[in-house]
């Protein structure tokens, strides 16, 4: 019968586990880790791999330091080891063949896109239409990750021809000094009111993507929504001669300076100084006065005139469809409201507004600069919009229109997503049309309007922007659509104030100036346009210094002293 011998068994009074390291064990390197670390591979030969290689489940491990005992050293037997093809081995630039779906990083096919795109609107890499491959993350194909924002970049020219002889004041202001500026402005003062208000159709509201309305057709070259600029209007005029503010301005041009961080398409805006009085006008023409379209989205749009899309048709039709938008909804046979505030000065006649259209004149205080804007007012609301109070007034309405022109540009189709999805078409129009939308919101607090009105206009067909259906609109609130937006109007005043201070300290003289959104730099500047007066002043003075050059050199030299 076999023998059985116990082994032996350190025993331990003071703790549990053993009391001596077996001579088996005994000078064997080991790996301090504690319970909570989650344990990869048991054998690891390069220290780098904790560092790139665990880049998902065990990207958190630290490299303890008993983990320098594990480290692969290169033996001497390796020197001897030459590599005998040193040829580079070059991977198609097509990848594998694939189905792409899912893919990862892997090499899938595009399985779709437009057919105008390079590449489809996937994840990144290559695809693009039906058929082709490229590196990416498989699925519906992509832009190549490489060049993704050459591709994103477009250039365009600037809105006005700069001259050579156009001065430039002051250092160039990029955005991102804007979007630090702050100033905390009070409630605004009403120094007169002009206008009366149409009543709002209702039957718009029952509006939806089933029961679709037909726009009224809107002429090629819709007029601008401010008819008259701010050195032309009688009633900013007689305010002006009566010195109750320095800086006289229209919500468009002001709104369109709270929101200029936010903007991408060039600009330009007249800035007259007469005294210490400070004129905010457009130039005829201008870029001001059209309602952009896609100006922040990802897909840039581009300037091109011979496409059906480009940037110039775009905003010819979103201008066309904005206003026929206002004329539909607005109705000019009703009952039109008048605005509560003082009259015009006398001898000031009103300029004559859009239809249903009134305006407020009012005043704020920048520090020492007073600044007057009219603020336009579009419509009036019942009382059943404006709740128990609009019993007595009625609620203040402002009228915009966002226009759908091609639903796989944007990534949702309203027609049927908009009855169901509301929420993430305004949030789409938010991200395409930021600028746009700024100003819009900014303009309403101005004015101090009740609600906005949103309505949601599509092309009958993709394909011509001649025709048009209402699908629906949409009701908000200045102050929460301001912040949904991220729109501080604190930062906006701050933006105003600076910029206003700015052309007081570079402006010397009085004359005609120029501040320029610069078309590809995120930046404004400001240029010294001149007049005729100060040209002509100019040409005499080369003129003179031309006439001194001949008599000084043929007169004769005297000669030195010794």
């Amino acid at each position: 019968m076999p023998g059985f011998k116990l082994p032996a068994i350190d025993q331990n009074d003071e703790d549990w586990g053993p009391t001596t390291v077996p001579e088996a064990f005994r000078d064997v390197p080991f790996m301090p880790y504690s319970k909570g670390d989650r344990l990869g591979r048991i054998a690891d030969f390069s220290q780098q791999a904790s560092q790139r290689g665990y880049q998902g489940r065990y990207r958190d491990r630290e490299i303890l330091p008993g983990m320098a005992v594990f480290n692969f050293e290169k033996g001497e037997e390796d020197e001897a080891f030459e590599l005998v093809d040193t040829r580079v081995v070059r991977k198609p630039p097509g990848g594998q063949r694939g189905r792409g779906g899912r893919g990862g990083w892997g090499q899938g096919r595009g399985d779709g896109g437009r057919p105008t795109d390079s590449a489809g609107r996937g994840a990144f890499g290559g695809g693009g239409a039906r058929g082709r491959t490229g590196s990416g993350v498989g699925g519906r194909g992509g832009r190549p990750w490489n060049n993704w924002r050459d591709q994103n970049r477009v250039t365009y020219s600037s809105s006005v021809d700069i001259r050579p002889e156009w001065r430039v004041l002051g250092d160039a202001v990029p955005f991102t000094s804007l979007h630090k500026m702050s100033s905390r402005v009070g409630e605004p003062e009403d120094l007169a009111v002009a206008g009366s208000l149409a009543p709002y159709d209702r039957a718009a509201d029952r509006v939806t993507p089933r029961t679709a309305v037909r726009l009224a057709r809107a002429p090629a070259a819709a007029p601008p929504r401010r008819p008259a600029t701010s050195s032309a209007d009688p009633v900013l005029r007689a305010l002006a001669a009566a010195k109750q503010g320095h800086v006289f301005a229209t919500d468009e041009l002001v709104a369109t300076l709270m929101a200029s961080p936010r903007s991408v398409y060039p600009w330009d805006m007249v800035v007259t100084r007469r005294g210490d009085l400070l004129f905010l006008d457009k130039r005829p023409g201008s870029s001001l006065d059209y309602v952009t379209n896609g100006e922040t989205s990802p897909d840039p749009i581009p300037e091109d005139r011979k496409l059906l899309d480009g940037l110039q048709q775009l905003s010819a039709e979103a201008t066309a469809v904005h206003a026929a938008f206002r004329a539909q909804v607005l109705r000019a046979d009703g009952e039109r409201a008048a605005l509560e505030g003082p009259a015009p000065p006398p001898g000031s006649a009103p300029p004559a507004p859009v239809a249903g259209e009134a305006y407020r004149y009012r005043r704020w205080a920048l520090g020492d600069i007073d600044l007057v804007v009219r603020c336009g007012v579009d419509g009036a609301l019942g009382s059943t919009e404006g709740g128990a109070a609009a019993a007595a007034a009625p609620a203040l309405l402002a009228v915009h229109a966002f226009n759908e022109f091609d639903p796989k540009w944007s990534g949702i189709d309203w027609r049927s997503k908009l009855e169901n999805q509301r929420g993430a078409a305004l949030a789409t129009e938010l991200k395409n049309n930021a600028a746009k939308v700024a100003k819009w919101t900014a303009a309403a607090l101005m004015a101090g309007v009740d609600v906005i009105k949103l309505g949601y206009v599509t092309r009958a067909s993709p394909k011509s922007s001649e025709a048009h259906l209402l699908l629906g609109t949409q009701s908000v609130k200045p102050a929460d659509f301001a912040a949904q937006m991220n729109l501080s109007m604190d930062n906006a005043w701050g933006i105003v104030r600076a910029l206003l201070e700015l052309c007081y300290d570079t402006m010397e003289e009085d004359g005609t100036y120029l501040l320029v959104r610069d078309p590809n730099k995120p930046q404004l500047r400001l240029y010294a346009v001149p007049t005729e007066a100060s040209r002509a002043k100019a040409e005499a003075k080369k003129e003179a210094a031309e006439a001194e050059a001949p008599e000084a050199a043929a007169a004769p030299e005297t000669p030195e002293e010794e």
